[in-house]
C-alpha cells in the first residue's frame, strides 16, 4: 500500500471575507510524535494561503484531508444539475464551472455561483429561500439529495448534511464550493483522490469527515466535537499517538484539525479505505468519494 511520510489535516472554510478563524491546520509525522498546529499567518488564514500551501510549502509524499465535499451529488439523478443543459459530466469540469463563474469573486469565494440564475434553483439557501430544484425526485426527503459516499457515512452512524444546502452550522455547501475552487486551481500540483488515481508518489488530497475521525479515536454518541485538551488527548491515545500540550478549553477548529493527522496517520496505509465497496469508476469520476467511509 501506498506510504506517506506526513498527515495534513485542514479544517476549512466557505465563509465571506479574506481570513478566516475557522480555517485550521495540522501535520502529523509518520515518524510519530504529536500531531502539531500549523502556525497561520498574523491575522489567521486566509484560502489562499493554504492553496499556496498545498502547491509549494508541504513534504512531497504528503496525505492532505481536507473536511469539505470535492464535488456534488450526481449517481441519483445522472446529473449534478438535471435538465440544466450546461450540467459538468464529472467532478473536474464541475470545479472548473464553479471556478469560471465565481472569477471575479475575491477570496476564493463562490457568491456568484449560488446566486447564478440557473445554479441557485438547486440550493437551500435559508429558511424562506429554497431553490425550486432543490427538491427533486431523486432527493425524496426535506434534507435534500446526497452522494453514495454520504450514504455510507451514515451507515457508520454520522450525519452528513446534503452539499447543496447552505443553512445552519452544520453545512458544508459553502466550504466545499471555495474547496472545489481550490482544487481546479491546483490541478497539475496535488492528486485529489479518487477523481485522480492514487498516485505512486506525490501529494494526495482526499475528502474527510471529522465525525468520522473523531468516532476513529474512540468518540461515541451524536456529539463528536472535543473541547478540551482532555478530551482531545484521551482521543489522540486511542488513535496511538502522544498527546498535545495544554490543559482545559480548545476550539473546535484547533480540535478537529488535531485529531484527524493523527486519524489519517493510522489509517492511511491501510488498503480498505482506498477501495470501499460503494466506490465505482463512475462515482470516483463524478461524486468522488469520502475517505473513511466504508
Amino acid at each position: 500500500m501506498r506510504e506517506f511520510t506526513h498527515f495534513l489535516a485542514i479544517d476549512w472554510s466557505g465563509a465571506k471575507g479574506e481570513r478566516h478563524k475557522g480555517i485550521a491546520l495540522s501535520l502529523a509525522d509518520a515518524n510519530g510524535g504529536p500531531p502539531v498546529l500549523v502556525e497561520p499567518p498574523r491575522r489567521g488564514w486566509a484560502r489562499e494561503d493554504v492553496l499556496v500551501l498545498l502547491r509549494d510549502d508541504i513534504p512531497h509524499d504528503t496525505l492532505v484531508g481536507m473536511d469539505l465535499g470535492i464535488s456534488l451529488p450526481f449517481a441519483d439523478a445522472g446529473a449534478f444539475f438535471p435538465d440544466w443543459k450546461d450540467s459538468p459530466r464529472n467532478a473536474k469540469a464541475l470545479w472548473e464551472m464553479i471556478d469560471h463563474i465565481c472569477a471575479k469573486d475575491p477570496h476564493l469565494e463562490a457568491g456568484s455561483f449560488v446566486t447564478h440564475p440557473e445554479a441557485s434553483r438547486y440550493f437551500r439557501h435559508s429558511k424562506d429561500h429554497v431553490g425550486d430544484r432543490f427538491h427533486l425526485p431523486a432527493a425524496p426527503t426535506r434534507e435534500g439529495r446526497f452522494r453514495v459516499a454520504e450514504a455510507a457515512q451514515r451507515a457508520q452512524g454520522v450525519r452528513p448534511v446534503s452539499n447543496f444546502n447552505l443553512v445552519g452550522a452544520a453545512q458544508v455547501g459553502k466550504s466545499s464550493l471555495t474547496g472545489m475552487r481550490m482544487l481546479h486551481r491546483l490541478q497539475g500540483e496535488v492528486s485529489v483522490w479518487p477523481v485522480d488515481p492514487l498516485p505512486g508518489t506525490g501529494k494526495v488530497v482526499v475528502e474527510m469527515y471529522t465525525s468520522i475521525a473523531a468516532r476513529g479515536g474512540g468518540v461515541g454518541g451524536a456529539k463528536t466535537k472535543l473541547r478540551t485538551y482532555e478530551d482531545l488527548n484521551a482521543a489522540l491515545a486511542q488513535l496511538g499517538s502522544a498527546p498535545v500540550k495544554g490543559e482545559g478549553p480548545i476550539d473546535d477548529h484547533s480540535s478537529d484539525a488535531l485529531i484527524t493527522a493523527a486519524w489519517l496517520r493510522k489509517i492511511g496505509h491501510e488498503p480498505a479505505y482506498w477501495s470501499p465497496k460503494g466506490l465505482t469508476d463512475e462515482i470516483s469520476r463524478t461524486e468522488g468519494w469520502t475517505f473513511g467511509a466504508l
